[in-house]
């Protein structure tokens, strides 16, 4: 059977809000839209009040609209389709915020979206183009609250002073993180307007960050999706409860919201994540546990160290000049203190053993299931 993506959903359903619930296939398609970089729109002298998703559609930002350099092409077509639906089209941006800050190692953007009266949809933004969102990223493993985190939660403490009624929380990515941090830090009168927070394969956070009551005030209107190859949704200690969604992708790819699919008005769900990504996410689990905090934090330190040499801020740049890069990179590596290069080789090493001994496990584990020859564990 073929399935749908976001873009045929946002083409095909026409209804408004008022017609037809929120969905989490809508909470998807407006945490992708939120990656749109629109400052330049929302800070000009001539943007429409109140502005709309269709006004955002604007060809002439397009060279800088689109923040995720894997999905240029496909942010584009769902815009576009958001911009000519009935459902999309109308909804009220407000509060945009983009801030991306080299010297806090912060990368952070928030969108709210008026769904109808009564009814807003916080939308926060996932890893960018940006190193420093990608090293923010990294963080999560060993520091609580990173920049990001602290700033969702202020955000969303002042917006619910600036607007009235029932609030929905979502991001995908790192946005997924961010929405359940911001609902389990701001006060419980803001808690009690939440209805759901929806986290599409976000990640989790550094151990006993969930050990409190704010989060077990919010924990069950978490909706959380992850797609079958899940890496990213299933690191750290996070929410256990989740759906798993189909994807057309494999592996680490199925990160892409595109790839989801979609049956009617929801996803098409599947059992559980695939033996492939449970067999990876086992093994990153118990590498990650393996390392202190301080040791988690050099390892980043040292990675974006060397990323920083060729002087791009951006994956994209490191891509579009990668000969001149990649040779700083290199270097950088080449001249690097020989005390950081075995901690690195080591840790590196300590993940392959770690690997090879669960591949090991598993295959027994196969094999003493069915009683018969061992078999791999399923491709993520």
């Amino acid at each position: 059977m073929k399935y749908a993506s976001i873009t045929d959903y946002a083409h095909t359903e026409l209804r408004s809000f008022e017609a037809k619930p929120f969905s989490p296939v809508d909470s998807l398609i407006l945490s992708q839209l939120a990656y749109n970089e629109i400052l330049p729109i929302y800070s000009s002298p001539d943007c429409p009040s109140p502005l709309k998703i269709a006004d955002t559609y604007r060809a002439e930002y397009f060279d800088t609209m689109f923040t995720s350099f894997m999905v240029v092409e496909a942010s584009e077509r769902l815009l576009s389709a958001a911009a000519a639906s009935p459902r999309f089209r109308d909804l009220e941006i407000s509060h945009y915020l983009s801030e991306n800050d080299s010297n806090e190692e912060k990368q952070f953007s928030a969108t709210c979206y008026r769904l109808r009266e009564g009814l807003h949809y916080i939308a926060f933004r996932g890893t960018d183009d940006s190193l420093v969102g990608w090293k923010e990223d990294f963080s999560i493993a060993f520091k609580s609250p990173v920049p990001s985190q602290r700033r969702a939660a202020e955000y969303l403490s002042a917006l619910a002073e600036d607007i009235d009624g029932e609030l929905i929380l979502g991001g995908h990515s790192k946005g997924g993180n961010l929405a359940v941090y911001a609902a389990m830090a701001v006060s419980q009168e803001v808690q009690a307007r939440i209805s759901a927070v929806f986290n599409h394969d976000g990640p989790g956070f550094k151990a006993g960050v969930l050990d409190n009551d704010g989060y077990r005030r919010i924990e069950g209107k978490i909706q959380k999706t992850l797609p079958q190859s899940s890496l990213v949704g299933m690191l750290l200690d996070g929410h256990n409860s989740y759906k798993v969604v189909g994807s057309r992708r494999i592996g680490i790819m199925q990160h892409d919201p595109f790839s989801w699919e979609i049956d009617g008005d929801d996803f098409h769900t599947v059992e559980e994540v695939s033996d492939g990504a449970q067999y990876v996410n086992t093994a990153l689990t118990s590498w990650l546990d393996g390392m202190t905090d301080a040791e988690r934090e050099r390892f980043v330190e040292i990675l974006f160290g060397i990323l920083d040499a060729g002087k791009a801020e951006t994956i994209t740049e490191i891509n579009r000049e990668w000969r001149k890069n990649f040779a700083a990179i290199f270097s950088a590596y080449k001249d690097a203190d020989p005390e950081f290069k075995t901690f690195v080789r080591q840790l590196l090493k300590d993940f392959g053993s770690i690997l090879a001994q669960n591949l090991k496990a598993k295959v027994l584990h196969h094999k003493h299931e069915s009683g018969g020859s061992p078999s791999l564990p399923e491709k993520a």
